[in-house]
């Protein structure tokens, strides 16, 4: 194991928070000068200073620790380095909430920034309007810089990373990128960034044009592209009780949902991938059978419901789920049984690979569905060969013991967390206990019922704060970079 480019590659990272950090910071003396809640704002200043501080500190020690090792990562130490920089950035990511006026606890900070990076969206903020706008500006960067993944950033800009650059950017985005030389996936990573950005960008300009202040348009439309949902609303996008608003959100929640991989072919003309996408296609169409389906539900089953309320709702919150975002205009816990169960559903499937959506990703669902049917045939066909495609394309064998065995693992964690759940937030019911779960190792945002959308996690214990944190990461990083590092043998001698 080459510790020495662990760290130097742990100390680059450090250094960029600290970089973003800065920029709030520079952001915080600016509503200080305009004299926006001057005495929130100073506080903010002084946690956003020390802040930076700290990680452009650690990062030079890390980085200067690292000097003299070889330019190459290797798949160890990639899965090394990916697992722990989510920890790392989770603890200094922590560090403006704690230090800020009026801040939150120490594990309570943890719990916020793991939620930012990992894009889950999950908050312990009870009154997010009387934080600094600052802190919230950091708040909306966090999930920002998490949603495109970290690491991708860290492969467009850095060269020493070798040909371990794809292992850093499969172990952490799931992005499906073919063998290739290290110049060919910082290309496709600089790409990635391009997209990221032009859907940020376009995303702000709209909301801007629809009538939302400037720093509000840019605070949701970064955690609209990064499927975060963090608002600096107390009612998040019910707040504006604007239809025009809620669709512009729909459109790009949409978009930021669907493989980013699928954008880097079209900026390349590769047309032939788009008539074979198959993902993307199955995903609008569980959209659009979701959206009709509730919304009839909600027109029948409640008085309040008009037809074009109960389209609006559905249309909203449908995309919302499943792109996990997390943004609400309703409380759908209020809606009936089979309108809840519709969006758990949705919850646990959520976008598509190498989107900035969590969830069990629809490649998986529809690969699942394939291999099962197969295995049903072959019941009473036992000799009838299969060959399984994904987007016109024949994975190799693999990929399918790998989708079995996430599916089997993510229900097994979240099996045996809801139950430490239960144990350790006794007067938790069963729905809320499962909700907490789910919602954070899916990396979802809200539940239902105790943490549904109007509600948040602050009640929550730190030790059951703490392993949410935890799931949260383990979900980001679909369990297998962050377990690997739990596996003796990894940090054997080669």
């Amino acid at each position: 194991m080459n510790f020495r480019i662990i760290a130097k590659t742990l100390g680059v990272l450090s250094v960029l928070i600290g970089f973003t950090m800065a920029a709030c910071w520079a952001y915080a003396f600016f509503d200080y000068r305009a004299g926006t809640e001057t005495d929130l704002e100073l506080s903010a200043a002084r946690a956003l200073g020390i802040s930076t501080a700290i990680s452009f500190g650690l990062g030079i020690l890390l980085y200067l620790s690292g000097i003299g090792s070889a330019n190459e990562v290797l798949r160890r130490e990639a899965i090394v380095i990916v697992g722990l920089s989510w920890l790392l950035v989770g603890i200094l990511g922590a560090l403006p909430y704690y230090l800020c006026e009026p801040g939150l606890g120490v594990f309570e900070s943890i719990f916020e920034s793991v939620s930012g990076f990992t894009t889950t969206g999950s908050s312990v903020m009870s009154d997010i309007e009387s934080f600094p706008r600052s802190i919230l500006m950091w708040r909306s960067v966090t999930q920002w810089l998490g949603g495109i993944g970290i690491l991708v950033v860290f492969v467009a800009v850095l060269s020493f990373l070798g040909v371990g650059s794809r292992s850093l950017v499969q172990q952490e985005s799931s992005l499906n990128i073919s063998d290739s030389g290290a110049a060919r996936i910082r290309e496709v990573a600089f790409t990635l960034l391009k997209v990221y950005l032009t859907l940020s960008v376009v995303c702000c300009l709209g909301l801007l044009a629809l009538g939302m202040p400037p720093f509000e348009a840019v605070c949701h439309a970064m955690t609209t592209i990064a499927t975060g949902g963090f608002s600096p609303m107390n009612t998040s996008i019910g707040h504006y009780q604007d239809v025009w608003i809620e669709i512009w959100i729909v459109i790009f929640m949409f978009l930021a949902s669907i493989g980013f991989m699928l954008y880097v072919f079209l900026v390349n003309r590769k047309w032939s991938r788009l008539r074979n996408e198959e993902e993307a296609r199955y995903y609008l169409i569980m959209i659009l059978i979701a959206i009709a389906a509730i919304a009839l539900d909600l027109r029948y089953d409640t008085e309040n419901h008009t037809y074009p309320l109960a389209i609006r709702d559905a249309f909203f919150n449908v995309v919302s789920i499943c792109s996990t975002t997390g943004f609400a205009v309703s409380d759908y816990d209020e809606w009936p049984l089979f309108s809840e169960m519709m969006l758990m559903l949705l919850m646990l499937i959520g976008g598509c690979a190498g989107s900035t959506a969590g969830g069990i990703k629809m490649n998986r669902v529809i690969l699942f569905a394939k291999i099962s049917t197969a295995e049903l045939v072959r019941s009473f066909r036992p000799h009838q060969v299969f060959r399984i495609k994904l987007n016109g394309i024949a994975p190799d064998e693999r990929v399918f013991i790998t989708v079995s065995f996430f599916i089997a693992m993510g229900f097994a964690i979240a099996g045996a967390s809801s139950i430490l759940v239960t144990l350790l937030e006794p007067q938790l019911d069963t729905i809320s206990a499962f909700g907490c779960v789910f919602a954070t190792l899916f990396n979802i945002g809200p539940g239902f019922e105790a943490v549904g959308p109007t509600d948040n996690f602050g009640f929550l214990g730190s030790d059951t704060l703490m392993l949410l944190s935890f799931l949260m990461i383990l979900g980001r990083l679909e369990f297998f970079a962050l377990m690997a590092l739990f596996v003796p043998s990894l940090w054997k001698r080669y």
